[in-house]
């Protein structure tokens, strides 16, 4: 019994390291010893948890974890109440200091979520329903008319066509008129094939230029004999069918880190769509596009002179057998849609002035009807032509996307296109 009482006292008088299997002879040997430890966390940060090895405590840097053990230690050795509160109040800050960053990821994510309209606020005809609701509390709607209006949208949302009220004609011929009569200091103008622009409504403010800028891509697509018969039985699809074909198209194999990233659903929501939801809605329609990638500025002042080359390019292809095109070139070419952080909009049209300047022509889905259907007249052709003109100076994001269509897909390419959207890449320029 005496022997057993020697060996547990002996025992008694012995340090084990608490973070490897050595053990110390003194508390001053083992503090020693832990602060080696700790230095290891000094030398190399980076991304490790600062996890006390004694109990659950997260602390913040390498600094608070070694004043942290050195109050375990300190309090094994002697355990003074004050050193005893002071670790008790320390676990209580790091404790508070991991909740609010919690809650500051949280507020965040909930703050990308409105931003890209994930945040389940509803989608278009919730959005419409409200701002009617606005018009008819400020005296702007009856009740009767917003009963009347409300019908009416419901009715075309059970069609899946859009209602069209919104829509512009006749934009590329009243282009062609003023280019034919209002010429000065250009050498050459393109135009792509007659295209319709749509607005954006009360539905979609603030969200809805990618799916807007599908449409006026779409109205083009329809007026191309390459296209048309693929399309003659679609139409025009509103807001909500055109989410819906987006999901179908993911449903079908197409881009699934895209479909992940939007959780699988678009329907309900306001979430902005860009030139990769493009490129699949077209070929899921079976047409085939590019996306172009100007992932950096070429230029003086973070300008992109190589996007301009390349739209130039682009509108080129049909006018490279002459020697001598015409001023002005009508082409049978669909827009193509250009997308910048944000917004997106419908390059249809490039111009190329005498002092080898160029100039893109863009329809905005912002740009209000009013505005652009300024074009149609020509009192006021002039000041309408100057909303349209973008130099190299007024393209100044860090980033620009083009989507081109470049023909019919046949089946087996269809399939192909399906199975490399699994990765799917965009043309980097340079």
């Amino acid at each position: 019994m005496h022997e057993v009482d020697s060996e547990h006292s002996k025992a008694e008088l012995l340090f084990p390291c608490p973070l490897c299997s050595l053990v110390c002879s003194s508390p001053v040997i083992l503090q020693e010893h832990v602060e080696l430890h700790l230095q290891g966390h000094l030398s190399d940060q980076g991304e490790r948890r600062f996890e006390c090895p004694m109990c659950s405590t997260v602390c913040s840097d390498s600094f608070s974890l070694q004043e942290h053990v050195e109050l375990h230690l300190n309090q094994s050795s002697d355990p003074d109440p004050d050193l005893k509160l002071a670790l008790q109040l320390q676990q209580k800050e790091e404790l508070r200091r991991q909740q609010e960053e919690v809650q500051q990821e949280e507020e965040e994510f909930k703050k990308l979520q409105r931003q890209f309209g994930l945040a389940g606020e509803g989608g278009y005809r919730r959005q419409t329903e409200r701002s009617m609701e606005k018009a008819v509390a400020q005296g702007l709607l009856t009740p009767a008319d917003f009963h009347w209006k409300r019908a009416e949208m419901m009715e075309s949302l059970a069609s899946g066509v859009d209602d069209g009220a919104t829509r512009s004609q006749g934009i590329l011929r009243a282009l062609y008129d003023f280019y034919q009569t209002e010429w000065k200091d250009y050498v050459h103008v393109w135009l792509c094939a007659d295209t319709d622009h749509y607005g954006s409504s009360v539905g979609d403010k603030g969200w809805g230029c990618g799916y807007r800028n599908f449409q006026i891509l779409l109205s083009s697509l329809k007026m191309i004999d390459t296209y048309s018969s693929l399309l003659q039985d679609k139409v025009v699809p509103c807001i909500p069918r055109i989410q819906s074909m987006i999901e179908e198209a993911w449903k079908e194999g197409l881009d699934p880190q895209g479909a992940s990233h939007f959780n699988q659903r678009l329907q309900g929501t306001r979430a902005w769509i860009g030139a990769t939801e493009i490129y699949v809605l077209l070929t899921s329609l079976g047409i085939s596009s590019r996306i172009i990638d100007f992932h950096k500025p070429t230029g003086t002042a973070d300008t992109h002179p190589l996007l301009f080359d390349w739209v130039k390019q682009y509108f080129c292809q049909t006018s490279r057998s002459s020697r001598l095109p015409n001023k002005i070139i009508q082409t049978g070419l669909p827009p193509l849609y250009l997308q910048h952080q944000g917004h997106s909009r419908s390059v249809v049209g490039f111009e190329q002035k005498k002092n080898g300047s160029f100039c893109l022509l863009l329809l905005d889905p912002g740009s209000s009807m009013s505005d652009i259907r300024k074009l149609l007249s020509r009192d006021t052709w002039t000041t309408a032509v100057r909303l349209i003109r973008k130099f190299p100076r007024n393209l100044k994001h860090r980033q620009y996307q083009l989507v081109s269509v470049q023909g019919v897909l046949s089946a087996e390419d269809k399939q192909i296109k399906i199975l490399s959207s699994s990765t799917l890449r965009a043309e980097r320029i340079p």
